[in-house]
């Protein structure tokens, strides 16, 4: 079975919690450093980036983060090394985040054989049109089983979310605004209309909610409302502040407190 779906159809009533990372940022050879610390802290899934020029759907934080990934010479090549380097000792999924145009250049049927050895159980690529989904994704990821997450925003209609839900598997991640990524305070009346109108939908995938979640508040919010929830841009700040993944862990489950 894959990873993904393993932990979901093992977490009984458990919330889980996902963190995101940028590969290569803030050294080029922390990657496998950072996996560990996480699935040692207890993170149930991990989403890695891979840095890229022009990341449309992130804010300045992870933007900054690809920036200095990308100066620091981290490739697709290098991060597949990476998480090759580190297979047996990785029992949690470990999810891809990337932009198109680097899968694209880099080969679907390669990209998907490459996660596969690396021991990778699916991906997200924010900007791939859901037709090009189903034409040339989708087929490559069954073959290899690979989950390809895709994402829901407040501005996804009902008629959209359902035929997402139908042509996909793992889960949904369940962007908690149309805005780009970023920690945020607390989630408004309209995010929360948006979770029930989503919850009352009682759709056949789980969902998993990200952006914005920085503190208890967000948190729990997320977790109220779905599987559980993933956090990036509070990680990759406080990873860089540290440059150290242990105390940023620490930093984070901290501020999660307040």
């Amino acid at each position: 079975m894959n990873k993904i779906n393993r932990l979901f159809s093992e977490r009984g009533d458990r919330k889980l919690l996902s963190l995101y990372f940028c590969a290569g940022c803030p050294e080029e050879d922390m990657t496998a450093d950072v996996i560990l610390a996480m699935q040692h802290h207890g993170i149930d899934m991990i989403e890695v980036g891979i840095p890229f020029s022009d990341p449309l759907a992130d804010g300045p934080v992870i933007q900054s983060a690809g920036t200095v990934a990308l100066k620091n010479g981290m490739t697709l090549e290098t991060l597949f090394g990476q998480l090759a380097s580190i297979k047996s000792q990785v029992n949690i999924p470990l999810v891809l985040m990337g932009y198109l145009n680097v899968i694209m250049h880099y080969g679907y049927e390669r990209f998907c054989q490459r996660c596969v050895e690396c021991g990778v159980s699916g991906f997200i690529i924010p900007d791939l049109p859901f037709d090009d989904y189903l034409s040339e994704i989708k087929p490559l990821a069954d073959r290899y089983n690979l989950r390809c997450i895709m994402m829901i925003t407040p501005e996804t209609s009902e008629e959209r979310i359902r035929f997402i839900d139908r042509h996909t598997d793992g889960f949904i991640y369940m962007v908690s605004s149309a805005s780009i990524t970023g920690a945020q305070q607390n989630f408004d009346e309209a995010k929360q209309q948006y979770f029930q109108r989503i919850n009352a939908m009682n759709l056949h995938n789980p969902r998993m909610i990200g952006f914005g979640i920085s503190n208890r508040q967000t948190l729990e919010s997320a977790q109220n409302n779905a599987a559980g929830a993933i956090i990036g841009s509070k990680f990759v700040t406080l990873l860089r502040d540290t440059g150290n993944a242990d105390e940023a862990l620490s930093q984070l489950f901290d501020a999660l407190k307040k």
